[in-house]
């Protein structure tokens, strides 16, 4: 045998039989010491690897330890070669051996050991046999200390090495390379390391698998810019989920934190908060005020300014640089104004809290614009993670806050136009419903807190001359200020229509008129200027309701026996389509009963069943309550939505009748001579009615309306006086001609009668009926 070269030949009972001058300058022994004995004597036993003889090798390469002839240990690299004798029956080994640290001179060897990527070959059992450089200086160990050692006693039982160690037997079971990715955390680093791993099994000449190989590839970079892709899509998809300034901070700041942040906070101007304009300029000192913040747990820093607390940051403080150089500010430690900062932040902690805030070595602080608008800036700050911002991460914290930025912008408009919206509202629905007796009324009004803003439903109540009342409610169709100054166009509208005293269906015809000439006017508030309306007048006297409506839900009607229904009427096309009649529906009402008006809002929505939706609307309005005003708070706990996607409006009314010794009326005469008569009969029922105080005024008023429907009018002419709130004369005849005020001149023997009936009553009108008009005046009933 050569005896340059370290080999030993065993035979098939593990004796050694052949030993090489490389042998002995390995291990001191002479072939003649050496040649007879068993394998097994030659190795040290400890801290070697395998301590088998290779009497049966399952690797082409092993990791050994053997014991110098003058006692020392030594680790060999063996590579072991089965040798075949008649019979392909094992005959023994050629076994080669080198220092587990010596220097390759292979071609194959030399690629191995300076590969850049960390390359291991473990055996069968996961104990190293191979280890080039690059995987000693990543596991933090030389190849004498690692060589023969289990795979996870080396890297370690984390979760990572375990999911490689697992890859390694499933190579070894199927026989099939793997990939995998996995993390792991240097010793000298907190952050994690990212690895791609290749795994595959290594075969000996005859096939079998004999060891695995694998080779790692610091991914580390691209696993962060992976990380950083992927909160761009978090942000997408996290940030902005709702209109609300507040709500959109916290979820920045749980975007940041712990992922790209320790504690990460976010502060707002305050006129972003208090839905204001934007100031015409700022100031050199940045008042902020705290919306949110987070911290990821132990260890990281907590906060210094409590939220909703205005902070003043000094002109050098990253957060002041920020909103002044409109880009993000990087600090570090070592800085003389980034350390400034800190000690201040350091001491007011103090003052606050019984313990330092942990020390803080990097801040990220970013403005936050939108639409060429700051509205605040966002901070980042690390103490656990050792390592600083860099400039990827300024870019990163960009991207996100002006995603972040665009969402608090559109907040705040939606909050500044919600509040607009609803002012104006507020102030066009009525506040104090006018004094009237036909009705007890009760009502509610709940804007929309949804994503499409305040809507235009509206609601009132008008008094009506001879004690009816008018009851409106309405629903513009859209959300925001255009469909509230829509509802306002329409509001006014129906008042003024209301003191023309036209019948529902009458008033509705015109106002469906007007629907359509303002379409016409503003083709661009065209949708906005859709509408449906219900129109309803009550007369005490007759206890008569006439309803009329324009696309809009039929009311409820309950009864005073407690039955409770929804009152049937052809609802007719919404207002702005035109050409189509609307009809009225007139019931007669025993006194006492309630009569429910609403908008869809309380009985329509996503995925509501309209049937049910009013059916419990009915068996709302029959639970008892004590008053009125408690009905409606019960109604609308029973039938409203939980999320209610649009503007509710509800009007109860509780029907009253006037009674027989409240209403007086007689036919008259067409002769001017019956006037005396009707006088007289004026004052005897003020009399009877306690009113002698105002009687001489009445009978002026009855003199002049009765004269001038005799002098002007046809028969049949009626005189009705109504005693309620205030006294009431009526006289109807059946001209259809309205009389008006017109200026007497001084030798004009007639033309005052008007002007003084106009100048003794609280007001006095007209209103045309079938067959006729009725001219009427109101009095003011003397004070007991």
């Amino acid at each position: 045998m050569d005896d340059a070269s370290a080999a030993l030949v065993v035979d098939a009972r593990g004796v050694v039989t052949g030993w090489s001058e490389g042998a002995r300058r390995l291990t001191g022994f002479s072939a003649d010491e050496a040649v007879g004995r068993p394998v097994r004597d030659l190795l040290a036993g400890e801290p070697g690897g395998r301590h088998d003889p290779p009497g049966r090798p399952a690797v082409p390469v092993e990791v050994v330890t053997v014991r110098h002839r003058d006692g020392h240990p030594v680790t060999l690299r063996l590579t072991v070669c089965p040798v075949r004798g008649p019979g392909d029956a094992d005959a023994g080994y050629v076994v080669t051996a080198v220092p587990a640290g010596a220097e390759e001179t292979t071609l194959a060897g030399q690629v191995f050991e300076q590969s850049s990527l960390p390359i291991s070959v473990l055996d069968t059992e996961h104990r190293f046999v191979r280890i080039n450089a690059a995987a000693c200086e990543e596991l933090g160990g030389s190849e004498q200390d690692l060589l023969g050692r289990p795979f996870l006693d080396v890297a370690g039982a984390e979760e990572g090495t375990r999911s490689i160690d697992r890859h390694m037997r499933t190579v070894a079971e199927t026989g099939r390379p793997l990939r995998d990715e996995t993390y792991s955390q240097a010793a000298a680093d907190p952050d994690q390391q990212a690895w791609d791993v290749e795994m595959w099994p290594v075969r000996d000449a005859a096939g079998r698998l004999a060891a695995t190989a694998l080779a790692g590839l610091d991914s580390t970079e691209q696993h962060r810019a992976r990380r950083r892709l992927v909160l761009l899509d978090e942000a997408a998809a996290a940030l902005g989920t709702t209109l609300d300034v507040i709500r959109t901070a916290e979820e920045l700041v749980e975007l940041l934190v712990p992922d790209f942040a320790d504690f990460a906070a976010v502060d707002l101007l305050d006129w972003v908060l208090d839905a204001e304009a934007p100031p015409l300029r700022g100031d050199a000192e940045a008042v902020l005020r705290r919306a949110a913040h987070a911290s990821s747990g132990p260890g990281a820093p907590d906060t210094v300014v409590p939220l909703g607390r205005a902070d003043v940051h000094p002109p050098y403080s990253p957060p002041a640089r920020a909103l002044r150089e409109g880009r993000a500010v990087i600090a570090r430690t070592g800085e003389p104004d980034f350390d400034r900062w800190m000690a201040e932040r350091g001491a007011e902690a103090l003052r606050t809290r019984t313990t330092r805030p942990p020390g803080i070595h990097a801040e990220l602080a970013v403005p936050l614009r939108a639409r060429g608008t700051t509205l605040g800036v966002a901070l980042a700050v690390r103490n656990v993670r050792r390592d600083g911002f860099a400039a990827d991460d300024a870019l990163l914290a960009e991207e996100i806050a002006s995603r972040a930025a665009v969402s608090v912008d559109n907040a705040r408009r939606f909050a500044r136009e919600r509040a607009t919206a609803l002012t104006l509202q507020h102030s066009l629905l009525p506040g104090v419903l006018p004094g009237q007796a036909a009705v007890e009324i009760a009502h509610r009004y709940l804007p929309s807190a949804s994503a499409a803003g305040i809507g235009g439903d509206w609601f009132d109540v008008i008094p009506l001359s001879g004690t009816r009342v008018a009851l409106v409610v309405g629903d513009v169709v859209g959300h925001g200020i255009p469909s509230t100054a829509t509802m306002g166009r329409l509001c006014t509208a129906v008042r003024t229509l209301a003191d023309v005293d036209l019948p529902p269906e009458e008033l509705l015809t015109h106002l469906d008129d007007l629907v359509t000439h303002l379409a016409a006017d503003d083709r661009e508030d065209v949708p906005e200027l859709g509408a449906t309306c219900l129109y309803a007048v009550y007369d005490p006297v007759s206890r008569r309701l006439t309803v009329a409506a324009a696309g809009h839900p039929a009311p409820a009607l309950l009864m005073p026996d407690g039955a409770c229904r929804l009152v049937p009427l052809n609802p007719g096309p919404p207002l702005g389509v035109g050409g189509l009649p609307f009809e009225a529906t007139e019931l007669e009402l025993p006194e006492g009963c309630v009569v429910a008006f609403y908008t869809d809002g309380l009985v329509q929505g996503r995925g509501r069943d309209l049937d049910h939706a009013t059916r419990e609307l009915c068996r709302a309005l029959a639970a008892p309550a004590e008053s009125l005003d408690a009905l409606c708070d019960v109604v609308l706990k029973a039938v409203l939505p939980e999320e209610p996607g649009d503007d509710v409006a509800l009007l109860l009314a509780r029907t009253r009748a006037l009674g027989a010794g409240q209403v007086a009326a007689r036919d008259v005469s067409p002769d001017p001579g019956a006037v005396q008569a009707v006088r007289q009969w004026a004052v005897d029922l003020l009399s009877a009615w306690e009113l002698d105080d105002i009687a001489f005024v009445t009978e002026l008023v009855v003199s002049e309306l009765v004269t001038n429907a005799i002098r002007y009018g046809e028969p049949p002419i009626r005189l009705r006086l109504i005693r309620d709130r205030t006294l009431i004369c009526e006289v109807t005849d059946a001209s259809p001609t309205s009389p008006h005020l017109r200026r007497a001149h001084a030798f004009d023997e007639g033309g005052r009668g008007l002007l003084l009936v106009a100048q003794l009553t609280q007001r006095w009108g007209s209103r045309q009926a079938d067959g006729g008009k009725t001219i009427w005046a109101e009095q003011a009933l003397p004070r007991r």
